[in-house]
């Protein structure tokens, strides 16, 4: 899926739209859009960013309180 930055866009915050996180999203959204760390931290408006079709999901810590 194609998105466009929007004005004052950073990368983590177009994962944190479409992805609902950024935890392990951002890297694969970095390693598919070769030369994009380059324009610096805000993306510039209307850069085309493509990200992958689905995401896997974060792994979470399980914390009992009581065994």
């Amino acid at each position: 899926m194609q998105v466009y930055a929007k004005q004052g866009d950073t990368l983590d915050m177009i994962c944190q739209r479409y992805f609902g996180r950024t935890a392990g999203i951002t890297e694969q959204v970095l390693a598919a859009n070769r030369g994009v760390a380059e324009l610096g931290a805000v993306l510039p408006l209307g850069q085309v960013i493509q990200l992958p079709d689905q995401a896997p999901q974060a792994q979470r810590a399980v914390i009992q309180l009581w065994d």
